[in-house]
């Protein structure tokens, strides 16, 4: 998990940050504080008595992943830090929780996908409920990006289950940032032109195989016409994994007609990302094909 890094609000609960860790001051009143909202949330995390910030949100991970997050490649956001945080210190959440949703709904992660996320957040803290005020919050959020998104072009492909280009853009944006932005698997199955039909099966089966051999550490997406791509993480770089993918394609395009509308043998190439963003989407662009 990535650093904590604290958000810049003002700590309302009368608290102190001491070189990043959290010190109660003399006199800290438990007792409701007026005019505070009621999405505040009374636990044992916000007397002091359980989890630093940085604590909850690896419970609150920890959780999510085990129950209700499908790809956790895609759960750390700088927004994770700033909603545990107004949780832990007992602050108003729903800023926090608007932004989480909007995050969420960019990266084409469903609403009940995002809800049991959040819920698992307050599990952490015990048997507490979502307040309705964040559920709010983060539904609202979550429209937004998806309005957004109306515009901007759908962000998952409803042939192979796998995101679309503008998903990718992002991720390898997000990839720039970083010393080692790792390299890119790009898989090209198209053998001509095909039927409607044969051509949705192929991206389903590819899409599954894809699934199948990189898992959720991976992001992936359809660029279109028969080629998918894959972000491979820098830590994961020396192992090799085309020899299993072609196996796994091999595997679910061996019947006609999808064997004769594959690619034999399917092309695989790997690219090393570009240094800055706009160059990734260039070669995004480059990449789609229509």
């Amino acid at each position: 998990m990535a650093p904590f890094r604290v958000p810049y609000r003002a700590n309302r609960v009368n608290r102190i940050t001491v070189h990043g860790y959290w010190v109660k001051n003399a006199g800290v009143a438990s007792q409701a504080i007026p005019g505070r909202l009621s999405s505040r949330v009374t636990t044992s995390a916000r007397l002091g008595s359980a989890a630093l910030p940085e604590e909850l949100a690896a419970r609150w991970r920890a959780l999510s992943l085990g129950s209700a997050w499908l790809r956790p490649s895609d759960w750390d956001h700088p927004a994770v830090d700033h909603m545990a945080y107004a949780v832990a210190i007992g602050d108003d959440p729903r800023d926090s929780a608007w932004v989480l949703g909007q995050a969420r709904g960019h990266i084409g992660a469903g609403i009940e996908e995002t809800l049991d996320d959040v819920a698992c957040l307050y599990r952490a803290l015990g048997p507490h409920p979502t307040p309705p005020t964040v559920v709010r919050a983060l539904a609202g959020g979550w429209a937004d990006a998806q309005a957004g998104a109306v515009v901007a072009g759908t962000c998952r492909d409803p042939e192979s289950g796998l995101p679309t280009s503008q998903y990718l853009t992002v991720r390898l944006a997000e990839a720039c940032a970083r010393p080692d932005p790792g390299r890119l698997v790009v898989v090209d199955v198209a053998a001509g032109s095909v039927l409607p039909s044969t051509r949705i099966a192929r991206s389903a089966a590819v899409g599954e195989a894809l699934t199948c051999t990189y898992g959720g550490g991976h992001p992936m997406a359809a660029l279109g016409g028969g080629v998918f791509a894959v972000l491979l993480r820098p830590e994961l770089d020396d192992i090799d994994l085309v020899p299993l993918l072609r196996r796994e394609i091999d595997r679910r395009v061996g019947d006609e007609p999808l064997r004769s509308a594959t690619r034999c043998p399917v092309r695989v190439r790997v690219v090393d990302v570009p240094p800055t963003p706009d160059e990734a989407a260039d070669l995004v662009r480059r990449l789609t094909r229509s």
